[in-house]
């Protein structure tokens, strides 16, 4: 292991404010750029996982449909048969009718057109068929008896004249300075026109990707106030003669609704319900209950293949534009509108600042600020949520964290880039060290005996019992390391075992490694049946010895030969592998605690079992993270591949696995120590 300092307590961090300061420039500029986009996708995401219910006890859509025109005939119909629809519909006593199509040209069915199309009638034939009343008159007749809101279209041509265009609303306030203003209006045909009892605009342009999230409540045209068609039909329905209007909403009989500058309310979408909409062919038909409009609001609208107004909203991308005119009406009624604040956007760029400033400061801090921090990320979305779930309100999340995001990726690459010259530094410094310290190599080499000599020889390994086949070889890196092994007999059926790894090297290293190796032999023999308590008086005595520069990693055990079983107590090292006889190599995950000689802890007593011909084997980091010239690392995944399918004994395992190794580095100096173990188990039936 190597002895550099934690990651988050370097002191110089000179790369660190450059790319805080460059991720920040960008997020703020794709933040900018792309702020719309991401919100309105996020609004999105919240409508479709909490829609709104839409029981729209109020209101009624009839849908001039497939069904509609087989049985009357192609669109656009003779008013005749419109003036049916109104009739039948306003027999049951509704509240106001409302029709979402314009009726800006003549009826093409005019008594003069049919003497024309005849010239086989007598001239007083044809002159009784001119003197017919027109269609559009008869149609005005029935719109002039029953409460019928026409639509208006604001536009760049068409009736500009004030006096034409009259607003049946009684207006007070201002309204938002952006509000959608036209500078003329499609209408219907006087006819008509004249003769509804209100009017409402039917403009409804979807946002920038095509979907409908508002519908505007009041439009100017030629600069005269008018409402939208839903709000004209709730204005009726309450009978309310007055709307008042400001620059962030709409008030309606007590309703204070939130608008955006452009005159928009924004509205939670739902299903709306199938048993509200009905085929014209039903009405002309009657097949409906007597009282199925009574005292409801009627919206009639297109939906026949070829002449439908399809639109896509936040939760279908296929939609009838009146169904969505009844959802607003029903909005309007019953609440389910949504706003964005106006300190919305300052709060977003605020959270998103405050979170940029926490992601730097946590270079410099410790594990609590770092939690901290991944808390203000996660409560960024739920507070959003929440917003919109609870409050109807519409804050963005996303900025927030695009801009946190950003910068927190900033400070990790610059720290990234700090500790790698940090490493290099300590490496180029210990580099300098060992040169230093080659004028006594005699002593280095006098040293490294010792240590060797602290570990048994491995010929003492293979004897230790006949029914277990043990191994195990150390390779220093360098003259003096700090990795040991040690295997010894507790008892006539119990064998003990530990595999440790030191941080650092050289002298200091190798004087840790023995002492560490004494006790841990020491307490484990005089402490033979309480393994965790071994460790902890291990632990315990690393730590009153004050090396506060040093720990080591171990993994300490108990092989149990009468049946394979294993104790195993993991200080900060390496897993342990087990390879079965069939050859398949697993890892086995060891909650364990931190190296020893760092803190006192309860190290948990963790358990394997063997069976005859399963082996175990035990490995330090200097296996794992060994490095070849382009500096990949040899990693966990090649070792258990390399040690997979390999059934031959103990010292053919290590020995192959130190080839396997060296190999992988293509004969560069080795950066740390290399330890192996094996201990193949063979079964009680191999006892003398």
């Amino acid at each position: 292991m190597t002895g550099s300092k934690s990651f988050f307590r370097l002191r110089r961090r000179g790369n660190v404010w450059p790319t805080w300061l460059a991720a920040l420039f960008i997020a703020l500029l794709v933040s900018m750029a792309t702020g719309e986009q991401t919100r309105q996708a996020l609004f999105d995401g919240w409508q479709r996982l909490s829609p709104r219910d839409s029981a729209a006890p109020k209101v009624r859509v009839v849908l001039i449909d497939g069904e509609s025109l087989s049985a009357v005939g192609p669109w656009p119909w003779s008013r005749y048969y419109l003036g049916r629809l109104t009739e039948d519909i306003n027999r049951q006593g509704p509240k106001v009718i409302g029709f979402d199509v314009l009726f800006p040209e003549p009826d093409r069915a005019k008594p003069e057109l049919f003497a024309k199309m005849y010239p086989e009638l007598t001239p007083e034939a044809a002159s009784e068929v001119v003197g017919l009343p027109s269609m559009d008159q008869l149609f005005g007749q029935v719109i002039g008896q029953s409460p019928v809101v026409i639509a208006r279209a604001g536009a760049s041509k068409g009736v500009t004249d004030p006096r034409l265009l009259v607003v049946d609303a009684q207006f007070e306030g201002t309204p938002p300075k952006g509000t959608d203003h036209w500078p003329a209006a499609i209408t219907a045909i006087p006819e008509l026109e004249d003769t509804a009892l209100g009017h409402g605009l039917v403009n409804g342009q979807p946002d920038a990707d095509g979907v409908v999230r508002s519908v505007p409540l009041i439009g100017s045209v030629v600069g005269r106030t008018m409402p939208g068609l839903a709000l004209e039909l709730a204005r009726l329905s309450l009978d309310a003669e007055t709307i008042r209007v400001s620059s962030q909403a709409v008030e309606l009989s007590g309703r204070r609704i939130p608008i955006d500058p452009r005159g928009r309310m924004h509205f939670r979408f739902g299903e709306f319900p199938h048993a509200n909409i009905v085929s014209a062919r039903q009405v002309l038909g009657h097949t409906l209950p007597t009282d199925y409009f009574r005292d409801k609001i009627v919206l009639v609208g297109l939906a026949a293949e070829g002449t439908s107004d399809i639109v896509a909203t936040p939760l279908a991308s296929e939609n009838f534009g009146v169904v969505v005119q009844a959802e607003a009406i029903d909005t309007i009624l019953n609440g389910g509108w949504l706003s964005r604040p106006t300190w919305a956007a300052a709060a977003e760029w605020l959270g998103g600042a405050l979170l940029a400033l926490a992601a730097l400061a946590v270079a410099w801090t410790g594990r609590w600020p770092r939690l901290a921090l991944t808390a203000a990320f996660v409560a960024v979305p739920i507070a959003s949520w929440l917003a919109f779930d609870r409050l109807s309100l519409l804050v963005d999340a996303v900025r927030p964290l695009e801009i946190g995001g950003a910068a927190l990726a900033g400070v990790v690459v610059g720290l990234f880039a700090d500790s790698r010259r940090e490493r290099e530094r300590l490496r180029n410094a210990l580099l300098q060290e060992q040169m230093a310290a080659a004028k006594t190599e005699g002593e280095l080499q006098a040293a490294r005996k010792i240590q060797m000599s602290m570990v048994p020889p491995r010929s003492k390994l293979a004897a230790a019992d006949p029914r277990l086949d043990a191994d195990a070889l150390l390779e220093p890196a360098r003259s003096v390391g700090g990795d040991l092994y040690d295997l010894a007999r507790l008892d006539d059926d119990r064998i003990g075992f530990l595999v440790g790894d030191v941080t650092g090297k050289g002298v200091p290293a190798a004087l840790f490694m023995a002492m560490s190796k004494a006790l841990t032999s020491f307490v484990l023999n005089r402490e033979n049946r309480d393994l965790g308590a071994a460790v902890a008086s291990v632990n315990e005595e690393l730590l009153r010895g004050g090396a506060e520069a040093l720990s080591v990693t171990m993994i300490i055990g108990v092989l149990d030969l009468r049946d394979g079983g294993l104790s195993l107590v993991c200080a900060g090292h390496e897993d342990p592998i087990t390879v079965e006889i069939s050859g398949e190599a697993r890892s086995h995950r060891l909650d364990g605690g931190p190296p020893l000689g760092l803190v006192e802890y309860p190290y948990p007593v963790e358990t394997l079992k063997l069976s005859p011909g399963d082996a175990l084997l035990l490995v330090t980091d200097g296996i794992t993270e060994a490095q070849d010239a382009a500096g990949a690392l040899y990693g966990r995944d090649r070792l258990l591949l390399e040690t997979a399918s390999r059934t031959q004994s103990a010292t053919a395992l290590c020995e192959g696995l130190r080839d396997a190794v060296r190999t992988f580095e293509g004969g560069i100096e080795p950066t740390d120590d290399l330890t192996v173990m094996v201990l193949r188990y063979l079964g009680q039936n191999a006892e003398r």
